[in-house]
């Protein structure tokens, strides 16, 4: 049984910040896809979509002469590290098993290269996982964070993605269930 659902996370005012700066439409897609691919690496579905759903909490927004600018993003960014950070304070806050959040902060964390010098990184499964996630919604100069969705959508959305992680950690119940 998970203490820590997805809805928890969306909710908390910590993330709602933090989310409303890297695209909320972008986060959600990205956790859905993390939990497709789960399956696929070997991962715990629940960790996946955590750490989709929270991989760019650390996003600062560069701009320069009041607009947009992509490429001093590109120059100066570390979202990542910085996001990792918040997303493991934030899941301990809430409730989540330490070593869970640990691990979902260090798929943050190595979710992009960015950030990193040049060279070859060996990533475990779960961090390829949102890596793979991420690299799936990703539109040409960051586009993808601008894309928007309505507050009751997001939720809906959210709690959908809950319920798909209930079946795949409970499969009896959902048997028992149909028996009924």
């Amino acid at each position: 049984m998970r203490k820590v659902n997805l809805e928890d996370i969306f909710l908390h005012p910590i993330t709602q910040k933090y989310l409303a700066r890297s695209g909320i439409a972008h986060a959600i897609t990205v956790a859905e896809y993390a939990f497709l691919l789960a399956h696929e690496y070997g991962v715990n579905p629940d960790q996946a979509a955590k750490a989709g759903l929270l991989h760019d909490i650390g996003h600062y927004t560069w701009y320069r002469d009041g607009k947009w600018d992509y490429d001093l993003y590109k120059e100066n960014d570390i979202h990542a590290i910085k996001g990792a950070s918040r997303a493991h304070k934030l899941l301990i806050r809430i409730g989540e098993e330490r070593h869970i959040a640990k691990e979902i902060a260090i798929a943050i964390l190595l979710h992009t290269d960015s950030y990193l010098p040049q060279g070859h990184l060996e990533l475990q499964p779960l961090q390829q996982v949102v890596t793979l996630a991420d690299e799936k919604d990703e539109e040409t100069g960051g586009n993808h964070h601008y894309r928007q969705i309505e507050q009751y959508v997001a939720l809906e959305r959210i709690r959908a993605l809950d319920i798909k992680i209930d079946q795949k950690e409970n499969p009896q119940n959902n048997h028992q269930q149909k028996m009924a």
